[in-house]
């Protein structure tokens, strides 16, 4: 397993249903098909999964096979044992690659953790020669958008009923120079 920490300051706590979430350490993981915790931390990503994205948009039932391919990789941060965040990404040819998935868990939103996945996930990437990296996401979806427009990230084209009949996506890439 691939660890890099991380050091992250918080300016100041947040308070989530009458908690303070103060978090200054914690740090970023490759899934390794081979570790031993893999069912552990799949077990934990599909909950968030579960909880992030609605039903005829989550991997749930499938995100093991979907891990498991060719070319696919996802990172996930953690905070004294518990999974906060994950991005999937997948490279299916050489010159193109996708975010397919980006989610962070309610109470460790606004810290950082979704912006340092992508980085990596890009960094990742461009480690691999890809020349462009992919997304999808709803317009509605403000500070995701805004959060990848923030990474150079660019609108493409508006893809309409790309998540059913009444939700659109953008596609937006990344180009490397």
């Amino acid at each position: 397993m691939k660890k890099r920490k991380m050091e992250v300051s918080v300016q100041k706590p947040q308070e989530q249903q009458g908690q303070m979430i103060e978090t200054s350490k914690w740090e970023m993981v490759e899934l390794q098909r081979n570790s031993g915790n893999w069912r552990e931390v799949l077990e934990e990503i599909v909950r968030i999964e579960k909880r992030v994205f609605p039903k005829h948009e989550s991997l749930s039932k499938s995100f093991e096979d979907e891990i498991k391919k060719k070319h696919t990789g996802l990172l996930y941060t953690r905070i004294g044992g518990e999974v906060s965040g994950y991005v999937m990404y997948s490279s299916p040819s050489s010159l193109c690659a996708s975010i397919t998935k980006l989610a962070v868990k309610e109470k460790y939103r606004r810290q950082g953790h979704g912006e340092e996945l992508l980085k990596a996930a890009i960094a990742k990437c461009k480690s691999r020669n890809i020349s462009r990296v992919s997304l999808h996401v709803d317009p509605l979806r403000i500070e995701a958008t805004n959060l990848y427009k923030k990474l150079g990230f660019q609108v493409d084209t508006l893809v309409e009923q790309y998540y059913s009949s009444d939700r659109n996506a953008y596609r937006m890439y990344f180009d490397f120079d």
